[in-house]
């Protein structure tokens, strides 16, 4: 059994890859960006936070992500500001916590010994694909602050993979859909039209193509890096 810390445990993707590796026999410290109203996201709504230690704290202080990482084997760092539209608003925001957080992410695993970092990216890294299937070698575009500030975050973990062999693993998750989604996205889109009784369904444009992946074949995807090497991983 690992000790394992997933940041960004109180969102979509984290709190089902916390319940997974739980279910899996491992002992999980889970962080929920700190926030006045003591709320730890979806971890409020598991049904057992048995063999979970909740952290609340920020990325971005680079002092906690030291303690953080501390008697921790594998780093599975999922925390981010993932919203394309907020990005054009603040990009500061964006650049503080999903650049530096990942630079103090990646320095605290390193002076901690973690064995392994899987670092989360994202298929927005890829902008406007030139070609399909989208592989590793697709050009990397960077077409809003948000995708900017992962392209970033990427870049800052493969320099210490390269720099002080820090074990990496870049994944890049490509339209994760499951409970806990946003209602904002396509799938529970057309959920909630359905649902509402309606004869047709409204999406807009519908000429772009999407793979879909559902959101415990992604946790598993992440689950299996714990026995295998590093390697930057797409899709």
């Amino acid at each position: 059994m690992a000790k394992v810390l997933v940041t960004g445990a109180d969102g979509f993707i984290g709190s089902h890859l916390v319940e997974h590796l739980v279910a899996e026999g491992h002992e999980v410290r889970a962080l929920a960006q700190y926030n006045s109203f003591n709320s730890w996201g979806w971890l409020d709504h598991l049904p057992s936070l048995d063999g979970v230690e909740v952290v609340s704290g920020d990325i971005r202080d680079a002092q906690f992500c030291t303690t953080l990482t501390q008697g921790v084997e594998t780093v599975f760092h999922l925390a981010a500001l993932i919203a394309i539209p907020y990005s054009y608003v603040a990009p500061d925001s964006y650049v503080e916590t999903n650049v530096r957080g990942t630079l103090n992410i990646c320095q605290a695993a390193l002076n901690a010994g973690c064995a392994r970092v899987i670092h989360t990216s994202t298929s927005e890294v890829y902008g406007t694909a030139r070609y399909v299937p989208i592989d590793e070698a697709h050009p990397l575009q960077p077409q809003s602050p948000y995708s900017a500030s992962k392209i970033g975050a990427d870049a800052i973990a493969m320099s210490f993979q390269s720099a002080f062999e820090l074990p990496l693993t870049i994944a890049r998750p490509f339209n994760t859909y499951g409970p806990r989604q946003s209602a904002r996205a396509v799938i529970p889109t057309i959920i909630a039209q359905i649902a509402a009784g309606a004869t047709q369904i409204k999406l807009g444009d519908v000429t772009p193509t999407r793979d879909f992946n559902y959101v415990l074949d992604t946790c598993r995807g992440f689950f299996l890096k714990l026995f295998f090497g590093p390697r930057e991983l797409a899709g």
